[in-house]
C-alpha cells in the first residue's frame, strides 16, 4: 500500500461526503475506510443480540459511553441490515475508531458460539481507495483511436447481450460518440465544479461503457449512477443500490462492477449478503474488479469468486500492464483473482465531443513506483503535479483539456474488457447462459501472463494493441 495516496484519497472522499464521519482501518494501518461510530448487523434477532452484548460490554468499561449504543437504521426489507451506533462519530481523529473496535471485540465470543459473523464495520465501497483508479485520466487525440479498437460486428436488438454497469453516470454528451449508440442509463449528476472543471471520477462509468462496446458491439449497455459521491458509498447503502440497479431493468446477462473494498476478512460483506444470495439464484454473471491496492488482501465483492458458493457466479479480474505480459503494479492479486486483462493506459470515451472541458490533476506522480516495480508505470508517467499532493505547497497543479478520448488505468477497466469478451463469446457461439460462456471462453483461452511470480490466465481482446513498457535507464 502507499500511505500518501491513501491519505489523499481519504481526504478527497471525506470532502465529497461531508455529512459522513469516516475513519481509516483497521486500527493500526490504512487498508480501508469505514463509518465512525457505527457497526453493521442483520436486522432482527442479530441486531438485538449485538445491541445487548455491546451495551453490557460498555457498562464494564468506564471510559466507554453506554448511552451511545442504539439502533440508527436504515432498516431495509431487501438488504436486511441495520446500523447500530456504538459511539460518538465526532470524537477522535480519522486514524481509527476506538469504540467501533471495542464493539467488534465484545462480539467475538458471541460470534464464536453462534458459529457465524454477527457484526462488521460499515465499510466504504469505492471505485478507488488507494489509487485513482490506477492513475488519473490523460487526454488522447481522437486521431490516435481507441484501444481496444471497436470490433467488427453489428447490433441486433433481439440478440444483444445485456450488460449492466453499476458505477458513476453517463456524461451528458455521451451520445456524441458513435461507440455508445446502444448505451442508456443514468446521467452523471454533477460533472463540473463551480469553476467549470471536471470533478474527479466523472466519466468513469462512461469510459467503462465505451470499453464494453468496443469489445462487444452486440451489447445493450445500461449504466446506473449508483456511485455518485466520489465513486464511493457506504456498505449499508450499497446492497440497496445494487437491488435498485437490477430492479430498474431486470437482471442482466452480465453485471460489470468496478468497485469494492477490503475488510480484513475472508467471508464477504455483510451489507450485500442478501444481494449476493439473490444473485446466486439468477443467471447473471458478476464480473468484478480486483482493486488497485497492489495487495493480496481479498477485495469484495470480487473475492466472492473464491468462495465455494459463488465460484460460478462471480469472475474477479486483475489488471495487466500495457504490454499484457505481466501484472500492472497497482493490481491486487492472489488466488482469489481468477483472470487478468489489460488494464494500463487503455483508451476509451471519457467525455462527448461537443465542448472541451478542463481537468485539474488531484495526485502527483512519483519519482519511483510506489509498489516497488522496475518499469515506468502509471505511478511515474506521465508526470504531473496534483492539488491533493501539493496542498499547502508552492507547486501549481497541472491542468489539461479533454475533448473525447482518454488514457486511463485500473482494474476498473480490465473488468469491462472481460465483460465484453464474455458478451462477444455469447454472440459468436449463440450461447445464452453467461456463466456457461465464461467457462467455455476461459477453457478456450490460450493466453497467460506472469503476476507476482504466478502463471495466470490472461484475456486479451483481439482488437487490443499492446504497448511496450519502458524500462528506466541504468545508472552507469
Amino acid at each position: 500500500m502507499a500511505p500518501q495516496r491513501f491519505n489523499e484519497q481519504f481526504a478527497h472522499i471525506q470532502r465529497s461526503m461531508p455529512d459522513v464521519p469516516l475513519a481509516m482501518g483497521p486500527d493500526d494501518s490504512a487498508e480501508f475506510i469505514y463509518e465512525k461510530g457505527y457497526v453493521l448487523v442483520r436486522d432482527g434477532d442479530d441486531a438485538q443480540v449485538v445491541e445487548d452484548t455491546v451495551r453490557a460490554h460498555f457498562t464494564a468499561e468506564p471510559d466507554l459511553v453506554q448511552d451511545n449504543v442504539r439502533r440508527a437504521g436504515p432498516r431495509t426489507n431487501r438488504s436486511g441490515i441495520t446500523r447500530i451506533q456504538v459511539g460518538d462519530p465526532g470524537e477522535g481523529d480519522p486514524s481509527g475508531d476506538r469504540t467501533v473496535a471495542h464493539a467488534l471485540r465484545a462480539l467475538r465470543e458471541t460470534e464464536g458460539r453462534a458459529g457465524r459473523r454477527l457484526v462488521s464495520r460499515n465499510h466504504l465501497v469505492s471505485i478507488a481507495v488507494n489509487s485513482c483508479p490506477g492513475d488519473e485520466p490523460e487526454p488522447v487525440a481522437q486521431t490516435d483511436g481507441l484501444n481496444p479498437a471497436a470490433a467488427e460486428g453489428g447490433y441486433d436488438p433481439d440478440s444483444a447481450v445485456g450488460v449492466l454497469v453499476v458505477d458513476t453516470g453517463l456524461m451528458r454528451d455521451f451520445r456524441s460518440s458513435p461507440l455508445l449508440a446502444h448505451t442508456d442509463g443514468d446521467a452523471q449528476i454533477r460533472e463540473c465544479d463551480d469553476d467549470g472543471v471536471l470533478q474527479q471520477y466523472v466519466g468513469h462509468g462512461t469510459f467503462i461503457a465505451g470499453l464494453v462496446a468496443a469489445v462487444a458491439p452486440n451489447t445493450a449497455i445500461t449504466v446506473r449512477n449508483s456511485l455518485n459521491d466520489a465513486g464511493a458509498i457506504l456498505e449499508s447503502e450499497f446492497g440497496e443500490k445494487l437491488f435498485e440497479a437490477v430492479d430498474a431493468g431486470g437482471w442482466p446477462d452480465i453485471l460489470s462492477l468496478s468497485a469494492g473494498t477490503s475488510n480484513g476478512r475472508t467471508d464477504g460483506l455483510l451489507g450485500i449478503e442478501a444481494f449476493m444470495r439473490e444473485l446466486r439464484e439468477q443467471r447473471t454473471l458478476l464480473v468484478a474488479a480486483a482493486g488497485n491496492n497492489g495487495s493480496a488482501t481479498p477485495f469484495w465483492p470480487a473475492a466472492y469468486a473464491d468462495l465455494a458458493d459463488y465460484q460460478d457466479v462471480v469472475l474477479s479480474v486483475g489488471a495487466l500492464r500495457s504490454d499484457g505480459e505481466f501484472g500492472a503494479c497497482f493490481s491486487n492479486h492472489g488466488a482469489w483473482v481468477k483472470a487478468y486483462a489489460p488494464g494500463e493506459r487503455l483508451t476509451s470515451v471519457l467525455t462527448g465531443f461537443d465542448t472541451p472541458v478542463p481537468y485539474v490533476y488531484q495526485h502527483s506522480t512519483y519519482d519511483a513506483c510506489r509498489y516497488g516495480f522496475g518499469y515506468t508505470c502509471t505511478c511515474q508517467s506521465p508526470r504531473h503535479n496534483g492539488v491533493l499532493s501539493e496542498e499547502g505547497g508552492a507547486t501549481k497543479p497541472d491542468q489539461v483539456m479533454f475533448e473525447g478520448f482518454a488514457h486511463w488505468s485500473g482494474t476498473s477497466f480490465a473488468t469491462p474488457l472481460v465483460a465484453g469478451m464474455i458478451a462477444a463469446h455469447m454472440t459468436a457461439q449463440q450461447e445464452n447462459d453467461p456463466r456457461v460462456a465464461r467457462y467455455k471462453m476461459l477453457a478456450a483461452n490460450s493466453g497467460f501472463a506472469e503476476v507476482r511470480g504466478a502463471h495466470v490466465p490472461a484475456l486479451r481482446p483481439p482488437t487490443w494493441r499492446p504497448v511496450p513498457v519502458v524500462q528506466p535507464a541504468r545508472r552507469s
